[in-house]
């Protein structure tokens, strides 16, 4: 066992199994042993790669659709804000796509939601000399019409785990075996939580909640609803649906998520049904990814880049474009979720 491994059973030992929540917690944000708080997990060298990071075209595209979105609203002094930056290479992407829109740089205050003290400042060196602020959650941005990113975010955050049985819900935990961390189940109960499940689920499906990500949807759907914007929510998962989706990433590669507690990425498909619910009133739009970047025009945009580049670039870049847009690849897997303002056109490329 690694050293966070050790602590986590320790815990077990002494009050007993914890929630996948739990779990995901302390290996994701222990202020010793988190995943966030010791790795570099973005890009080559790192665990992941994001659709950022993968291609310029992604930020343009997001960029221009946030840009138009406040043209319609009437060009409002605004927060521009992303939930959970990274490197920062997302939001340098938007701001230099929309340096040739009139007004929009002057209007936007930019506000990095982000609580670690060395991603802030990996963000800071993306951004260069651009005028950033920083904010530890959502709840602390300025109250303003607000144009939100959030690539990615709210795949991380905890879940909890559910299997339909007879006599109610039984709740994935992490127990302790002879070899170690195991998964193992709660005794089933029924649970109020899971009532609205019941229609379209049947015994041995699997359900996942994740109790985190609903104030922060209702807390954007609140700002958006009472003062204006928009926000583009993009990552993997599906409109309600059932299944195990807890996995685990290293190096590119996907790994047993209680094998080395902290050295991995984890996460699990988001579920647009419940954060689109928790926004309300804001309106809504979802869409598969690549449906909305091709509306956008990513791939007008995508050819006119191809046409100033030749041999391993070219390929690289045409594969960035496939990745990001294909079916089999990204296109389908990732969503949109779109918030906008009730009674205001919804941002390009969402119906």
């Amino acid at each position: 066992m690694n050293a966070l491994a050790r602590l986590i059973a320790a815990r077990i030992a002494a009050t007993g199994p914890i929630t996948l929540a739990d779990y995901m917690a302390e290996c994701l944000l222990h202020p010793l042993h988190g995943y966030y708080t010791t790795a570099e997990p973005f890009g080559r060298d790192g665990d992941f790669t994001t659709a950022p990071e993968i291609s310029q075209m992604f930020g343009e595209m997001l960029g221009l659709c946030l840009a138009q979105t406040w043209l319609d609203q009437g060009q409002p002094a605004m927060v521009l804000a992303e939930l959970g930056p990274g490197r920062g290479t997302l939001m340098a992407d938007v701001l230099r796509a929309t340096r040739g829109v009139p007004g929009f740089h002057q209007a936007a205050r930019v506000v990095l939601v982000e609580a670690s003290p060395r991603l802030r400042a990996r963000q800071r060196q993306t951004l260069g000399d651009h005028p950033v602020i920083w904010a530890d959650r959502v709840e602390d941005l300025p109250e303003a019409p607000l144009f939100l990113l959030a690539n990615e975010f709210f795949d991380a955050l905890p879940i909890r785990q559910f299997t339909r049985v007879a006599g109610g819900w039984a709740e994935t935990m992490v127990g302790l075996g002879e070899a170690g961390l195991r998964l193992g189940r709660a005794a089933p109960l029924p649970l109020a939580m899971l009532d609205a499940r019941l229609a379209d689920t049947r015994e041995g499906d699997v359900v996942e909640l994740c109790p985190a990500a609903m104030p922060i949807a209702a807390e954007i759907g609140r700002r958006i609803s009472t003062w204006g914007g928009a926000a583009l929510i993009l990552d993997y998962g599906a409109w309600g649906g059932t299944g195990d989706s807890f996995q685990a990433l290293r190096r590119h590669r996907f790994t047993d998520p209680l094998a080395e507690p902290g050295l991995a990425d984890l996460t699990a498909h988001v579920d647009f049904r419940a954060l689109a619910q928790a926004a309300a009133p804001a309106a809504y739009g979802f869409a598969e990814q690549g449906a909305f970047l091709r509306a956008l025009g990513i791939d007008q945009r995508a050819e006119a880049l191809a046409a100033r580049l030749s041999g391993a670039s070219l390929e690289s870049h045409l594969a960035a474009h496939r990745r990001l847009t294909h079916p089999a690849e990204m296109g389908s897997l990732f969503k949109l979720l779109a918030l906008y303002r009730p009674g205001s056109p919804p941002p390009p490329g969402v119906t």
